[in-house]
Parts: structure tokens; C-alpha cells; sequence
């Protein structure tokens, strides 16, 4: 299982991709893992793909939108696969 705190990547790969650009290279807390399901930036180009986690990550607005954030301490939650995310560094 992944730690509490994350990272995910920062990373532009080309094609499929389901990990919202506005969250790469954010930091925020798993909220609980959701199991493992298919990769969807395999299969959509019809690759068999093993199974990998997914998590539910919950990220406040002041780490998405920094000093623009209305409400800086509302949340924003997205279901991220592990190879995205990192372990956070205090």
C-alpha cells in the first residue's frame, strides 16, 4: 500500500492518458485504496495489460490552485493507479 502522502508524477507521456495535467506534480493524502483494475492507458490501444492499484487521492484547492484557490481549504478528490503517484517528501 501506498503511504499516506503522495506525489504524482509530473510526467507528459504522449496518447491515453486518464491523470489530469492540473494534478501532476501535486501533493496530496490517500483517501482509500479502490483495488486493482486494468490500466486504461494500455488497453485503450488494445495492449493486455496487467491489473494495478487505484487510489482515491484527496487534494485541497490551495495545493492545486496555489494563491488563486476561492476556498483554500475545500478538496478535490481523483482516482489515480500507483505508477502516478510517489511517496510525498515532508
Amino acid at each position: 500500500m501506498m503511504p499516506d502522502r503522495v506525489r504524482v508524477r509530473a510526467m507528459m507521456p504522449p496518447g491515453h492518458v486518464r491523470t489530469p495535467a492540473y494534478l501532476r506534480g501535486k501533493t496530496g493524502i490517500i483517501e482509500r485504496p479502490l483495488g486493482r483494475f486494468g490500466n486504461p492507458e494500455e488497453l485503450a490501444y488494445g495492449r493486455r495489460d496487467d491489473t494495478r492499484e487505484l487510489y482515491r487521492v484527496r487534494f485541497t484547492m490551495a495545493e492545486v490552485w496555489g494563491d488563486a484557490a476561492e476556498r483554500p481549504t475545500d478538496t478535490i478528490d481523483a482516482e489515480i493507479f500507483a505508477h502516478w503517484l510517489v511517496p510525498a517528501k515532508d
